[in-house]
C-alpha cells in the first residue's frame, strides 16, 4: 500500500511536476528515465542444496552464510522498455555518477534527459562533479532535467516498479553468495527485459491525483 505523508504546496508541486512528466507522449528527443536503488543481502549455503529427482522436490538446508550486502541500481525508461539496471558494491555517489554516464551515453541524440529519483543524497551534480570532475561531470548533469519526487513520495517513482520486477522474476527467493553472481543474474534479466521491450503502464494522472486527494488543480505562475 501507499503510504502518503501530508499534502503540503511543496508535496503537491513535485507530484504534479513528476505527474505531467508521465502524462507526456513519448518523444524519442526527450526520453524520461526513473532511478531508484535498494540493498540486496548476500546469502550463501552452507550446505549444498539437494536437486529435484523424480517424484522428489529439490530440497535446501535452512542454515546460511551471512555474506554482506550489495545494491540494485534501478533504472528504467518506462514508455520505451529500455532497462539500464544493474548491480553495485554499494550505493555511493560514484556508483551514481556512473550509472547516469551510462545513460547519458545512451541517448546521445537526446536534446535532454528527464530523470526522476528521489531526494537522496548522492543524487545529485555533487556526485558527478566529485568523480568525473567539474568538466565532464559538469556537462553530464547538463544533459538531463531532474524531477525529484516529493519528500515520503517515492511511489511516484516507476524505478520502484522495476525494482519489483527485479526482486520477483530475477531474485526470487534464491541465495545469492557474492556481488559477481549477483551482477551476472541482473545483467542477465536486464537483457531479456531489453529484448521484450518491457515497458511499465502508468496510469496514476494528476487528474486522478487531485480526485483521490481533493485538491484543486495548482494555479501557474505568470
Amino acid at each position: 500500500m501507499w503510504c502518503v505523508a501530508e499534502l503540503d504546496r511543496a508535496y503537491i508541486e513535485k507530484m504534479e511536476d513528476v505527474l505531467a512528466v508521465y502524462e507526456t507522449p513519448y518523444d524519442p528527443a526527450e526520453p524520461v528515465v526513473c532511478v531508484d536503488e535498494k540493498p540486496v543481502s548476500l546469502h550463501a549455503d552452507v550446505r549444498p542444496p539437494i536437486p529435484a529427482k523424480p517424484g522428489k522436490p529439490a530440497k535446501q538446508d535452512n542454515e546460511y552464510e551471512r555474506c554482506g550486502t550489495a545494491n540494485i541500481f534501478g533504472a528504467v525508461e518506462p514508455k520505451a522498455g529500455r532497462h539500464f539496471t544493474t548491480a553495485t558494491p554499494d550505493r555511493s555517489g560514484y556508483q551514481f555518477a556512473c550509472l547516469v554516464k551510462r545513460i547519458v551515453e545512451h541517448y546521445p541524440q537526446a536534446h535532454t534527459i528527464h530523470l526522476v529519483m528521489d531526494n537522496l543524497n548522492i543524487h545529485c551534480r555533487k556526485s558527478l562533479v566529485t568523480h568525473f570532475g567539474e568538466g565532464k561531470g559538469g556537462s553530464l548533469w547538463d544533459r538531463l532535467t531532474v524531477h525529484y519526487t516529493p519528500k515520503h513520495g517515492s511511489w511516484l517513482d516507476q524505478a520502484e516498479i522495476e525494482l519489483s520486477l527485479v526482486s520477483r522474476q530475477c531474485l526470487g527467493s534464491r541465495r545469492i553468495p557474492d556481488l559477481e553472481t549477483l551482477q551476472r543474474e541482473v545483467q542477465a534479466w536486464n537483457r531479456k527485459a531489453n529484448r521484450k521491450r518491457t515497458k511499465i503502464n502508468w496510469r496514476f494522472t494528476r487528474k486522478k491525483a487531485r480526485k483521490l486527494f481533493r485538491y484543486k488543480k495548482p494555479r501557474t505562475s505568470g
